[in-house]
């Protein structure tokens, strides 16, 4: 029998029995498992079975088995200690789809089962699929390492794809929201197909078309199916028709038949720009999510516009606050979310303090609310509003000193809470009364640099810069676009959205907007910014990157098809930043390349989309606020509004209450991690 080892295993643990039987290591018995390896939908007989456990270590291994003819395999599963996620990795065998080839050292597949280990599992291509794209930031061949919060992350993931007893569908990606509503169903199962190839040996040369499908823009080609599926997931958006072509070489439709003869359907018809896998969740409460954020154990918090049920207008905002964990599942009441504490129509308003507490903004109310990590609001019913002094609120952050800061859009105003004390909090200037107050036009979202200097974007053609230790000390920085998102990256660069671009169009609608901003107030100059953000197409947007000093980076402004209208900003843990969209039907998300272009693909400089021409697409996107990443490296976008025609008086009866967006969209394993709650610059996990 041939004995696979692992880094951090020491073989002498072993004791090796016959083939089918139970190979383990001297550690305390927890459990019985019992399991069958499939390629295709076939046995694979012969095969080496090793249990791991993953940890913020080098993973451990546990067992061993070896399958019999009917690809069924048993393991007496060691205890595996706390922090630690438990998986299965089958290494060669011989497929009974294809006796004849005999045994296929190609084959590698893998599940993930978690902290514990169910009673029965299968493994196959679609677990498989299913692990490496839930975990692509922590997998490396046979082996998963990451911290425990990580690891539960993503492990609690893979069962939105897979049910882990029999390798078929999980719950989510077959649910209303997703299935027949995305191509997730499609891009996956074409995938499984594509290693079932392999698997099975289909044909003579079947893994050299799935590696050299698979092979990425850098590295060696793929040497198992295992290898192959990292290699796709690392960079989704390189030459993703060669695995679709791969398919038409495998499994051509035979003559005088319809469709191919696949192990896995729904296959996909054309090309996908991306091998990406987005899944939608929806629920508690969630209707036009604004600004999201991450608490420290990996739930999302968002302030919604509206509320579930009502004919939602850009004239009257009610929403509540939503709680997702991290695995999409929502925390908080089915319709109405968490409510109470002031809390009535979530903005791009939203932080974590150093307590846990979650601060959100509002505009019905016109005023700040603080629940703590259960959902209980702990601020008066009628929120923080400084005796009815605030008008329509926006940003908020929490400064690394346990400080609070805040903006009130409409009547341009900067607020200040003293490590998070809402009963000291006051409002440091409104209007014309003084700097920076003076300098702001309609004060959107803000962020604190290394140098607790704190950044403002101005939905105006400035980025306002003060420090916190006198905001008195303003300085206005052109940007020469409507700016809406900015953050900092690692070096202490700011970026910023631009919604309209710095074009000739874009300056038309800036001096538009401020016409229905003098003549009509502050709703009438929102209602024309998103009615014409809503219609604009790829390129119509762009993103200004300002140094340290207020200079612009070289090549600053950057453009690109994915950017039709970009309204926030986030940077992940290698400073690569990734962008929201406010346009068109389905918008896209994107990745840019950030100024540590040694964490860029091989040829890319910084400000490249590294994402395909027109972004990230899928998963059932809408018109996108934020966009978040979570400390598994999951991608979040947060669909705000989805039928624009919906938001304003005259919409359809029967389409009016179709104004708000559905669900948050989870981009899987896609950027670095970045720790949570996010406070200052993002930083590594």
């Amino acid at each position: 029998m041939i004995i696979h080892t692992h880094k951090g295993y020491r073989p002498g643990l072993l004791s090796v029995l016959a083939a089918g039987s139970l190979v383990t290591c001297g550690l305390a018995m927890a459990g019985g498992l019992k399991g069958q390896v499939l390629g295709a939908g076939e046995p694979v007989a012969q095969s080496t079975v090793t249990l791991w456990a993953a940890s913020a270590g080098a993973p451990k291994q546990l067992a061993q088995a070896r399958t019999d003819a009917q690809g069924r395999f048993s393991l007496t599963v060691p205890g595996a200690g706390q922090g630690t996620s438990l998986y299965l990795v089958a290494q060669g065998g011989q497929s009974a789809a294809n006796k004849a080839a005999g045994n296929n050292p190609a084959i590698g597949l893998i599940t993930v089962l978690g902290s514990k280990a169910p009673a029965t599992v299968t493994i196959n291509e679609m677990t498989t699929i299913a692990a490496v794209w839930t975990h692509n930031q922590f997998i490396n061949g046979t082996a998963i390492q990451a911290q425990p919060l990580q690891l539960k992350i993503a492990a609690g993931n893979v069962p939105s794809f897979v049910n882990l007893a029999t390798g078929g569908w999980g719950g989510t990606i077959q649910d209303p929201l997703n299935s027949g509503q995305t191509p997730t169903m499609g891009n996956f199962a074409t995938l499984a197909s594509v290693l079932g190839a392999c698997v099975t040996q289909v044909r003579p040369d079947a893994c050299q078309t799935v590696f050299r499908a698979a092979q990425g823009p850098t590295g060696a080609a793929p040497a198992d199916t295992l290898t192959a599926a990292q290699a796709i997931a690392r960079a989704p958006w390189y030459q993703p028709e060669r695995t679709f072509k791969a398919l038409d070489v495998l499994y051509p439709v035979p003559a005088g038949k319809n469709m191919r003869q696949v192990p896995y359907m729904p296959y996909l018809q054309v090309a996908p720009s991306a091998w990406v896998l987005p899944l939608k969740f929806d629920g508690g409460g969630y209707r036009a999510g604004g600004k999201a954020m991450f608490d420290a154990e990996g739930n999302l918090w968002v302030g919604n516009n509206f509320t579930i049920g009502w004919q939602a207008s850009d004239a009257l905002w009610q929403g509540n606050a939503s709680k997702f964990d991290p695995n999409g599942k929502p925390l908080s009441p089915i319709t109405t979310g968490f409510t109470g504490g002031g809390m009535q129509g979530g903005t791009f308003g939203a932080a974590i303090d150093l307590k846990g507490n979650v601060w959100l903004s509002s505009y019905g109310s016109k005023s700040i609310t603080v629940f703590d990590k259960t959902g209980k609001p702990l601020t008066p019913p009628n929120g923080i509003n400084f005796d009815g002094r605030l008008g329509l609120m926006q940003g908020i952050i929490t400064a690394p000193n346990g400080d609070m800061w805040a903006l009130g859009l409409s009547k341009r105003q900067l607020l200040h809470f003293p490590k998070g004390d809402w009963n000291k909090g006051r409002i440091v200037c409104e209007g014309d009364s003084a700097e920076p107050c003076k300098s702001f036009t309609a004060p959107f979202h803000l962020a604190i640099d290394q140098q607790d200097r704190i950044w403002v974007s101005d939905s105006s053609f400035h980025v306002i810069r003060f420090p916190t230790s006198d905001p008195s000390q303003a300085q206005k920085i052109e940007v020469k676009s409507n700016n809406s998102g900015l953050n900092i990256d690692s070096q202490g660069n700011v970026w910023v959205t631009n919604r309209f671009g710095p074009g000739l169009l874009g300056m038309a609608h800036m001096v538009d907007m401020a016409l229905h901003l003098k003549t009509k107030g502050v709703l009438s100059a929102s209602d024309y910014l998103t009615k014409q953000m809503s219609e604009q197409k790829g390129g119509s947007g762009s993103v200004t990157v300002l140094r340290p000093d207020g200079t612009q980076l070289p090549g600053s402004p950057f453009k690109g098809g994915g950017l039709p209208g970009p309204w926030a900003v986030v940077v992940d843990g290698n400073d690569n930043v990734w962008v929201s969209n406010f346009a068109m039907a389905s918008s896209p998300i994107v990745q840019l390349c950030g100024v540590r272009t040694e964490n860029c693909p091989p040829g890319f400089k910084t400000g490249d989309q590294i994402s395909p021409p027109g972004g990230y697409v899928g998963g059932g996107l809408q018109l996108q606020t934020d966009i978040a990443v979570g400390p598994a490296g999951d991608v979040w976008a947060i669909n705000n509004w989805q039928d624009i025609d919906s938001c304003y008086p005259g919409a359809s009866e029967a389409l009016s209450t179709r104004c708000g967006g559905q669900g948050v969209v989870i981009f899987f394993g896609m950027a670095k991690p970045v720790r949570a709650p996010q406070i200052g610059p993002a930083k590594p996990l």
